[in-house]
């Protein structure tokens, strides 16, 4: 997709009108309630974990070097680098049943990412390996992340199917304490917290869902044993005398309608808001791209692309694609010396809007039914919502069997055989809630999803309760030998590709336990003072980009549309959306340096 068009005779009032009619709109009473599927039994059975048979077992008593809590890419990662650290005794913890994360849950027809493999994928060059796709479906990005922890020897003592309960620390041992829903009893020297940031299921409070009577589930526990086919296999042939309903037109949605389109009677696709959806093309890797392969090619690659996100300039856009042309371009417009804040925001409201029109320009080339076509063409600023990326959606329409239903209020009640949106019932035999999962910017303590008890029985809870504070992101006073997954709204940086982050975090802690080790430290502890500090130096850089959101269509992003509930102390490291290349060298600096700077420490008594 290029952008070249002349907009000197756009009506930029008349555009931002448009766009504040489309928000209005759509701020409804009781956007954004979510039901607590932890605590409520009525709705427990959409956790239900469709994949992997509960195995019963004894509760375990173990001791070990390092807990890790979770197991998709961060903790697997995580697992990798402390194995090359030297580290034994690993024991990652998950409520799923094997190794995945996000894409050990996501298993939905269709599913993929939008971020380029060959930098999304980790540790490909310690595997040999090289995915088959630039963007890699679901399934190979689960194997292959399996691949990693059964090559580190992460599998064998690991925990699935289990929950943390509460970790607390236990000052008489200088460990910490972590007893599970099995039961278990787990002491750790080190704790670390690799929760991810895409963790906790989101299904919107609806009145009338529990009353449904035909079958419900969310796109994050796919039911292929009533559905048919499977993840490799997504013909559902059980679907062929089914009408289906899918809520949400998110990256789960807009991933799954076509398989549906292609085995269900009839699709409802429920949609409040529509998504930007700009060209994925998908391509399958050739024997020439492996062939140019170099070592470090793949750290070159993400480094490459997060340079082109935050305005570093580059010899050359190595992944090329949506993100590098439009997003990037917006968050680093073409200053020039002198240009006023007006101007600037002026520059960047043009770009926008020839993005914007671009994509609605897509939507008219490709759907045939223009009113369809109308109804999915996104009104709002493009940094208002993720951007998302697909070639089939909008084709998708133009099937028989596949209607638009646009309500900007979106399901207003679900009965015993339909839904109901805009006053029209739409009678289903399936719902599929495609609600995605809580926004990135989740607090820490929320994602954690248990109490996590510091010195003096003070909670990350409480601790964080008004912000951040930390010491890079990733440690904190009161938590000894404690680390925290970097994390966007954490005091770290935000990447695009968060796969970059979560490696540039696990070198970092596993090199850094290493150190400890081969000190003999009993703990370590943030010191206030290097927390206080680090954290004024992210409010130095903070940007308030409130009045922005505000006017922005409500999205995960904006916390459906209350963008004045971020706090800026939950910012990144050099502003904006970081400074990953700083971040990274303040890292290493400060491991080089040796000396623990912001730390207290105690030596084991045996060194």
């Amino acid at each position: 997709m290029s952008t070249s068009e002349d907009t000197s005779g756009v009506d930029f009032e008349a555009v931002r009108e448009k766009y504040r009619q489309e928000r209005d709109k759509r701020m409804t009473k009781g956007r954004g309630v979510i039901h607590d599927l932890e605590h409520d039994p009525g709705f427990a059975e959409y956790l239900r974990d469709p994949y992997t048979p509960f195995v019963e077992r004894e509760p375990v008593t173990a001791e070990v070097d390092v807990a890790i809590i979770g197991a998709g890419i961060s903790g697997v990662t995580m697992g990798a680098k402390l194995r090359e650290a030297g580290v034994r005794r690993i024991m990652m913890i998950d409520k799923a049943g094997g190794v995945g994360g996000t894409w050990y849950w996501n298993r939905y027809p269709g599913v993929m990412c939008d971020v380029e493999s060959y930098i999304y994928m980790p540790m490909l060059e310690e595997m040999n390996y090289v995915p088959t796709t630039k963007y890699a479906f679901g399934e190979e990005i689960r194997q292959h992340l399996e691949a990693i922890a059964s090559k580190y020897g992460l599998v064998d003592d690991a925990l699935f199917q289990t929950g943390v309960d509460l970790s607390e620390w236990d000052d008489g041992t200088s460990q910490w304490v972590l007893r599970t829903d099995r039961g278990d009893e787990i002491r750790a020297k080190y704790l670390v917290h690799a929760p991810g940031i895409l963790n906790l299921m989101k299904l919107p409070v609806i009145p009338g869902m529990e009353k449904f009577k035909g079958k419900a589930f969310h796109s994050a526990r796919w039911d292929y044993e009533y559905t048919g086919g499977s993840q490799e296999d997504p013909r559902m042939t059980n679907l062929a005398d089914k009408v289906v309903g899918v809520v949400g037109v998110g990256a789960s949605g807009i991933q799954a309608l076509p398989p549906l389109a292609d085995s269900a009677k009839h699709v409802y696709v429920f949609q409040r808001t529509p998504s930007a959806i700009g060209v994925r093309g998908n391509v399958p890797t050739d024997d020439d791209f492996v062939n140019q392969l170099r070592p470090g090619w793949q750290q070159e690659r993400m480094e490459n692309f997060s340079a082109v996100m935050i305005g570093r300039p580059v010899e050359g856009n190595l992944v090329d694609d949506g993100w590098t042309w439009h997003t990037a371009r917006i968050n680093n417009p073409g200053i020039e010396e002198g240009m006023s804040g007006e101007e600037i925001a002026a520059l960047v409201e043009e770009f926008d809007y020839e993005v914007m029109e671009e994509h609605r320009r897509r939507i008219e080339e490709i759907v045939t039914d223009a009113a369809v076509a109308e109804g999915l063409k996104p009104y709002y600023r493009y940094l208002c919502k993720r951007p998302l990326f697909h070639d089939e959606y909008f084709l998708a329409f133009n099937k028989p069997n596949v209607t638009l239903v646009d309500c900007a209020s979106g399901v207003e009640e679900i009965t015993e055989h339909a839904a109901v949106a805009c006053g029209k019932e739409y009678e289903l035999d399936v719902i599929v809630y495609a609600t995605g999962f809580e926004a990135e910017l989740t607090p820490f303590a929320r994602r954690a999803a248990h109490p996590i008890v510091g010195r003096g029985g003070v909670t990350m809870e409480e601790k964080w309760a008004d912000g951040v504070i930390s010491l890079h992101g990733m440690t904190t006073h009161g938590f000894p030998n404690m680390f925290i997954m970097p994390a966007p709204g954490q005091q770290a940086v935000t990447t695009h590709n968060f796969t970059h982050l979560m490696v540039l975090g696990a070198d970092h802690i596993a090199q850094t336990i290493g150190l400890l080790e081969e000190r003999g430290v009993k703990w370590f502890e943030t010191t206030e003072d290097a927390e206080n500090a680090w954290t004024d130096i992210i409010l130095s850089t903070a940007r308030d980009n409130s009045a922005f959101m505000l006017a922005c269509t409500p999205s995960r992003l904006n916390f459906e549309g209350h963008p004045e509930v971020f706090k800026l102390r939950n910012s990144a490291y050099g502003g904006g959306y970081g400074d990953v290349f700083g971040y990274r060298d303040l890292l290493a600096e400060w491991r080089a340096r040796g000396d623990f700077e912001g730390w207290e420490l105690a030596m084991d008594d045996k060194s």
